[in-house]
């Protein structure tokens, strides 16, 4: 199966449960949040389905992209456009993409990679491309 249709296959579970279960056949649909985006250049909007932690108190995803020498797609439409739409659990609600920089991203990422050891073995890939993986912070827009 490609990663498209895998994508759309989890982006219908993740519905269908609630954002509760397992999705895709092995993800813990609890450690997930679908993220609806606008497309850089086409302007078309996307979902995708992301691991999301709590970092420091705020809802942030991991731009990692397993450690590939380039940014996720996803993430050049966040920051291109950074209004978003969150589905976590069995809620919807909009946000803006946040991309701390500096002190504050590397805080964040260590606290990422704390909570989730893989995001340095990540980051040490990435890195040979001498990429640092983003950190981004998704801001409720209707609190």
């Amino acid at each position: 199966m490609d990663l498209s249709a895998f994508n759309r296959q989890v982006i219908e579970e993740f519905r269908a449960c609630g954002g509760r279960g397992t999705v895709g056949g092995r993800l813990d649909a609890g450690r997930l949040l679908l993220l609806t985006h606008t497309g850089a250049r086409s302007g078309t909007r996307r979902t995708t389905p992301v691991m999301f932690l709590r970092l420091d108190g705020r809802l942030c995803v991991i731009a990692s992209n397993d450690g590939a020498p380039r940014h996720p797609d996803w993430f050049r439409n966040l920051t291109a456009h950074p209004a978003v739409t969150v589905e976590l659990g069995g809620e919807v609600f909009p946000a803006t993409a946040v991309v701390p920089t500096g002190s504050e991203r590397d805080a964040l990422f260590a606290e990422a990679v704390r909570q989730q050891p893989f995001f340095a073995e990540h980051q040490e890939r990435a890195g040979r491309a001498g990429r640092t993986i983003p950190v981004v912070e998704l801001r409720r827009a209707d609190a």
